[in-house]
């Protein structure tokens, strides 16, 4: 039975404290009751459904309720629900260690599980700064972020986000990080291309790598596309500049890839596009298909051979309840396995060129800029003037895109769309409309 709509949305305003909200706002803004979902739909209490534009928060890859993860989880919940990873192991952690450092050919050998994105990054900076001292090296204690970047919001992972709401709200409580100009090609000045903005903001790492090297301990980064920032696109010579830096100052190089992992740049990995291998990836959001809270941490030998050693201090001190959790990672070995039996990167690249085809049009739209692409990524910036009173465009848009048909969030002013890796020809002719639909509808209030 399905509860009615006022009852959930009341009860749900009264119980639960929504992330990243105001909730005062929900007075102008309705909760959307969502009461299942199936493939790239979501449906609500009403009856109506709505395409899931952007994958539940970039999460959902293969859509929602799909039959060969259900049953992966299925099977697992019949013989192992949990069992903690200190101390113990269990299949579906190892065979998933194996099989992402198989997809790094080795490289990144070792596997540290946690629960979200904010702990992996929270794992990367430690294992960094520890790395260091057990070498003696304990000086080498500062971050580095990039301008817009977005980590996470715990405080070690807000300490190298640089989003003001956020970095402004706790600042007070967070350790100083070094921020160093993004390579986001908006930025690009008159006949300057990305790839040359790249070199320029690399030019400025280089200068604090001089000044400040034997102090730092690493420099994070999302590569290819900051998503918080309004996916903020650079070229992929940026990142091998990075690794660079990297190698001649003693530096690591950590590569945040919760969003931007699992095939949305058009690479399994973002970073491959520039050839390289980081010296801590963080993965999360796709890695369990949607399902379950699950991220990990992948290192080298070299990172994993220094906490290495008889001394309890010298290992790596850092724990979560849930590591490793058996359904999670089941889930996320369903989700590989998808990948494979779909050939999902070549697969994606038809159906987001279709995607990026439908909204050619808005090149010339005289209210849109930077409409641009990244492998399953697309987004465009919105000239839009806000009257005395009303709510922002991102509310106003995101409200036009339901009674369209389509769950989308914008990030300020910029539109984007991450849809799962499902859609058919129908569905992104039904997505393309609702983006367009709901551009006009919310830029027609101010007229």
């Amino acid at each position: 039975m399905q509860p009615s709509t006022p009852d959930l949305v009341t009860r749900s305003l009264r119980a639960v404290w929504h992330p990243c909200t105001q909730m005062k706002h929900h007075e102008r803004i309705p909760l959307l009751p969502i009461v299942r979902a199936q493939g790239a739909w979501l449906h609500d209490a009403h009856g109506r459904r709505y395409l899931d534009g952007i994958s539940s928060w970039w999460v959902n890859l293969f859509g929602h309720a799909h039959p060969a993860i259900n049953a992966a989880v299925t099977e697992q919940l019949g013989t192992l629900e949990h069992v903690m990873l200190a101390g113990c192991t269990h299949e579906p952690a190892v065979l998933l260690a194996e099989r992402l450092s198989a997809l790094t050919d080795g490289t990144l050998g070792h596997a540290f599980f946690a629960s979200d994105g904010a702990s992996a990054v929270e794992i990367a900076l430690k294992m960094s700064f520890h790395f260091w001292r057990n070498h003696g090296h304990a000086d080498k204690r500062d971050f580095v972020c990039i301008d817009n970047g977005y980590h996470g919001e715990t405080l070690g992972a807000l300490a190298v986000t640089d989003v003001a709401l956020f970095r402004d709200a706790y600042g007070p409580l967070l350790r100083h990080a070094h921020r160093v100009p993004s390579p986001d090609a908006r930025l690009a000045l008159p006949g300057e291309s990305p790839a040359q903005l790249a070199t320029r903001a690399l030019a400025e790492v280089a200068r604090l790598f001089e000044a400040r090297a034997s102090h730092i301990a690493a420099i994070i980064v999302e590569p290819l596309v900051q998503c918080a920032a309004g996916m903020a696109m650079h070229h992929p010579s940026y990142l091998s500049g990075l690794r660079r830096l990297c190698d001649a100052h003693g530096v690591h190089l950590i590569a945040d890839e919760i969003a931007v992992g699992f095939g949305r740049t058009g690479t399994f990995f973002a970073h491959e596009q520039a050839g390289i291998r980081p010296d801590f990836l963080c993965l999360s959001k796709g890695i369990s298909g949607g399902y379950l809270p699950l991220s990990v941490v992948l290192s080298t030998d070299d990172v994993h051979a220094a906490f290495y050693a008889d001394e309890v201090a010298r290992g790596f001190l850092h724990s979560h309840s849930y590591t490793g959790n058996p359904l999670a990672c089941r889930a996320a070995l369903a989700t590989l396995d998808l990948f494979e039996s779909t050939d999902a990167i070549a697969t994606n690249q038809a159906r987001f060129d279709a995607l990026e085809q439908g909204l050619h049009a808005l090149a010339s739209h005289p209210r849109v800029t930077h409409l641009r692409r990244r492998g399953a990524i697309l987004a465009f910036d919105v000239d839009d003037h806000v009257q005395a009173g009303q709510l922002g465009f991102a509310q106003r848009y995101a409200r036009h895109a339901l009674a369209a048909g389509a769950l989308l969030r914008p990030i300020g002013r910029t539109v984007y769309l991450m849809p799962p890796y499902i859609l058919d020809e129908e569905e992104i002719a039904q997505l393309i409309t609702a983006t367009l639909d709901a551009l006009e509808r919310t830029l027609n209030e101010n007229q």
